[in-house]
């Protein structure tokens, strides 16, 4: 009997979810809207959904799906199915998903933190393969990370280890929604560059952007200073170079505590590629200590979106076959 494992990846606006095989071949895909304003309860019952219209399109039966693997944003606890905080969704606080999972659909399901299926996506099938010692990062409304020291990925006492977003950067910045000031999460990540190229244009600097948003600043987004940046625009360039210099010093430390081979920057704005990670380089190479940085290669992830769910997949079937954390 042919066996297969399921993949999703729980995001604030769309469901990803895949079937593989069990050499991870892709069966069958699709993506959802998330409904995440809805509640806990109506997102859990459109997941379960969603499994069982995937295994019914292929006429898979229950028997045969050897486990499934979701990624889900904010704190948890794997071990025991439980989500503490998901800070992007309504109604979220101690949801307990593979209870209620369970209840719809019979084979082992597991779950981890979006951010470290992503991890396990790039280190098993994408630009981290046969990394020992690896970090990834990613780019969006924040900035989220996962570790894998000596082949081992990072849980922590928590299962919160490699919160690289609340390194604080600043003894007193901007104001962070865990409660602290200068995170380097709110320099470095889209919301924070565009909030650097705000502040900018309030002090009186020009941009080009803002005869594009018509002189309204909230309608700036990240892939705007990215269009900008190519056409030459000064402002734009800068705030680009500042904000690859922040997380140059952010990586900086990061390299210089856990000595990694590789730093893998994904997320939505990693799609700026070199007009971000070029400075971040410079910034690596000046000021982290010369033999760890010279080991460590700064690279943009390759699987883009689907690393979550091929990530979560082989996350479970890892789990599936060790009843522990990779």
């Amino acid at each position: 009997m042919t066996k297969y494992i399921i993949g999703m990846d729980l995001g604030g606006t769309n469901i990803k979810s895949a079937i593989f095989n069990t050499e991870f071949k892709k069966i069958h895909e699709r993506s959802d809207a998330t409904e995440a304003d809805k509640g806990s309860n109506h997102v859990l019952h459109k997941m379960a959904n969603i499994t069982q219209e995937m295994m019914l399109a292929e006429g898979i039966d229950a028997d045969e799906v050897n486990c499934m693997g979701i990624g889900i944003p904010g704190l948890l606890d794997p071990q025991t199915g439980l989500s503490i905080f998901s800070p992007n969704f309504t109604e979220w606080e101690n949801v307990h998903v593979v209870n209620h999972m369970n209840q719809h659909l019979d084979f082992p399901i597991f779950i981890d933190n979006d951010v470290r299926v992503n991890l396990y996506g790039e280190w098993l099938f994408g630009v981290g393969v046969g990394c020992r010692n690896l970090v990834l990062i990613t780019l969006g409304t924040g900035l989220g990370s996962g570790i894998i020291n000596d082949g081992k990925v990072i849980y922590g006492a928590t299962s919160s280890a490699g919160e690289i977003g609340h390194m604080n950067m600043y003894r007193e910045g901007r104001l962070c929604r865990c409660g602290s000031s200068g995170c380097l999460g709110r320099y470095v990540s889209a919301i924070g560059m565009v909030r650097t190229l705000t502040e900018k244009l309030e002090a009186g600097r020009s941009s080009m952007i803002t005869e594009w948003v018509e002189g309204d600043p909230s309608r700036i987004t990240a892939h705007m200073i990215s269009n900008a940046y190519d056409l030459g625009d000064a402002l734009a360039v800068e705030v680009m170079h500042e904000t690859g210099e922040i997380l140059g010093f952010g990586l900086s430390n990061v390299i210089n505590m856990l000595n990694p081979e590789m730093i893998i920057v994904g997320g939505g704005m990693s799609a700026a590629g070199d007009r971000l990670l070029n400075t971040v380089r410079n910034t690596v190479q000046n000021h982290s200590l010369k033999l760890a940085s010279g080991a460590c290669t700064i690279a943009q992830a390759q699987l883009g979106g689907q690393a979550g769910v091929i990530g979560a997949a082989a996350y479970a079937n890892h789990r599936l076959l060790t009843n522990t954390g990779m």
